[in-house]
């Protein structure tokens, strides 16, 4: 029996081809920011066919026992191409992939790889098993053949320790939330390099789907309070400096927390809550109009819901 992600993959995968008979491939630019750490950029755009869906950022780290890679990418195809490139950096296979949280253009990658080699906390991969799946029919719709023959992979390797050694190399482990029910960010302490997913983005409008905006605040306070020099977005230009990007990050979640309940206390509706003015020092910020129209998607709602009272209320 032909599945429903096959089908939708096959109705669609000419519109997905860029020029006919041309393959489908992956880009990947590694940039270097410490002693054996890489980025690979993504895009700083919404998920589409242009991009194949390669819009997060990619650590690889190297190890004596091979590459770690922190965040996988959006298909199998991606994944593919991350493993040949981690081993043409380092030499090395790859030994473990880090998720940090559900979204399907950090986690689909993971089809590459066998789930023993690849690791999350409890709770996030309770999180994939739930809902993971319910990611798919979307992106095969948005990417077409790009996510040809992708099936997540579930987790094999728990992350419960306060820090993991791999192939000698110690590495941090800092399970926070906010931007969704269960995120991971990941210390390197031999270079500095704090990799922190999509709790930081710099740069690039944060997107809010399963936000939880107190909890992400304090995220936020915990990682501006660690010994580190440099931060690794989930999303947006690698920030060489300590707090630049966090504090964007929270600067961004302040005003739109602000903006939509001070929308949503006036009566504005939706369309209006998502047309108003973006503050000018956000100008240089990617795909905010987006970001914040997703926003109100997203946490409108619940704020109609607190502050403008049903009218046959009694």
């Amino acid at each position: 029996m032909i599945s429903r992600r096959t089908l939708i993959g096959g109705v669609i995968a000419s519109a997905a081809t860029p020029a006919l008979g041309q393959a489908l491939r992956y880009r990947l630019a590694p940039e270097k920011v410490g002693d054996g750490l890489w980025v690979v950029r993504g895009a700083d755009a919404p998920i589409a066919r242009d991009n194949g869906g390669a819009i997060a950022n990619v650590a690889v780290i190297a190890t004596d026992a091979g590459a770690v890679l922190v965040d996988a990418g959006p298909s199998l195809r991606y994944g593919e191409a991350l493993a040949a490139l981690a081993k043409a950096l380092t030499g090395k296979p790859v030994a473990r992939v880090y998720l940090t949280h559900l979204h399907p253009d950090h986690t689909y990658g993971d089809a590459a790889f066998a789930p023993p080699l690849i690791a999350a906390t409890p709770a996030l991969t309770a999180e994939l098993r739930s809902e993971g799946s319910g990611f798919s029919d979307g992106m095969y719709r948005l990417l077409g053949d790009w996510m040809r023959g992708t099936e997540l992979h579930l987790p094999g390797h728990a992350v419960t320790a306060a820090e993991e050694v791999v192939g000698g190399r110690t590495l941090r482990m800092l399970p926070l939330a906010g931007h969704s029910a269960s995120d991971l960010a990941i210390l390197d302490p031999a270079t500095g390099v704090l990799i922190a997913g999509d709790l930081v983005f710099h740069d690039r409008a944060p997107s809010t789907p399963h936000a939880d905006l107190p909890r992400w605040r304090a995220a936020l306070s915990t990682l501006e309070a660690l010994d580190h020099r440099v931060v690794v977005p989930g999303h947006g230009p690698v920030d060489p400096t300590p707090a630049t990007a966090i504090r964007q990050t929270r600067d961004w979640l302040d005003w739109l927390d602000g903006a939509l309940t001070a929308a949503a206390k006036a009566g504005l509706d939706m369309v209006e809550a998502g047309a108003q003015p973006i503050p000018p020092r956000f100008a240089a910020v990617k795909v905010a109009r987006y970001e914040l129209e997703r926003s109100v998607a997203h946490l409108y709602p619940a704020l109609e819901q607190r502050y403008l009272p049903r009218v046959d209320a009694r």
